[in-house]
């Protein structure tokens, strides 16, 4: 893993006016928090704090912050993107013990294709992408990697499944889902619809006919459905 040496400088001005202009010479606007120690306040260049996130680490990188004559040894504790073009216009550092553990959210990367989705159509749905671990700050995996490729359609994995390590502790809950492979939408739909009601068969759907009197009125009120003229009526005819 290559070693990243951040140069830093400390910075007086804030707002939102300092801190377009330091933008607009290519710096960023930082913050520097370490625990039982007053946050400071810095700038640093955006192109190298790209170039850390780019890593294969990530924001879970390692690396040394350099500013007033002294180096320190900090994580990325957060980072702001613009909305649009998601240029780096903000980011945060806390300052770690080498052997003190802290706690960050390592990527899950799936590797291969399941079986269920190669021969038997399903799909694979990722449903937990991050996990949060404690560990110390030199034995932070770059990422946790989980083999789907034997997962057949109905086939999942919780973090209960994953294997322990010795270098980090998993916080996540247990019964969490990681991934699952699901059957074809179409198939979900008419598996739901064939289902019988839980407990017993589908009723029988009866066709009830009419009883011989309803018949007969029914006839009657056929053949009397043209109406009498009123007497009133006739005279008015004439």
């Amino acid at each position: 893993m290559p070693e990243f040496v951040v140069a830093a400088e400390s910075r007086t001005e804030k707002g939102k006016n300092a801190n377009r202009r330091l933008r607009a010479n290519g710096r960023i606007p930082g913050i520097v928090y370490s625990g039982g120690k007053e946050a400071v306040a810095v700038a640093v260049s955006p192109k190298e704090i790209g170039g850390i996130l780019r890593s294969v680490s990530g924001e879970n990188t390692l690396f040394d912050l350099e500013f007033d004559g002294a180096r320190r040894k900090v994580i990325l504790k957060d980072f702001q993107r613009e909305p649009i073009g998601g240029r780096l216009i903000h980011a945060d550092f806390f300052e770690v013990a080498l052997d003190k553990p802290i706690e960050v959210k390592v990527h899950v990367e799936l590797v291969g294709v399941p079986v269920g989705v190669k021969t038997q159509g399903g799909m694979l749905d990722f449903v937990t992408r991050e996990l949060e671990i404690t560990s110390l700050p030199l034995d932070i995996p770059a990422k946790i990697v989980i083999d789907v490729s034997t997962f057949e359609i109905g086939r999942y994995v919780r973090v209960s499944e994953l294997p322990s390590s010795d270098k980090y502790k998993i916080l996540t809950d247990a019964d969490v889902v990681i991934a699952h492979v699901t059957a074809p939408r179409g198939e979900e739909a008419t598996a739901t619809e064939a289902a019988p009601a839980e407990g017993g068969t589908e009723p029988e759907v009866i066709k009830k006919g009419k009883e011989p009197g309803e018949a007969a009125a029914s006839e009657g009120d056929k053949k009397g459905d043209k109406k009498p003229e009123k007497k009133s009526d006739k005279k008015d005819k004439k």
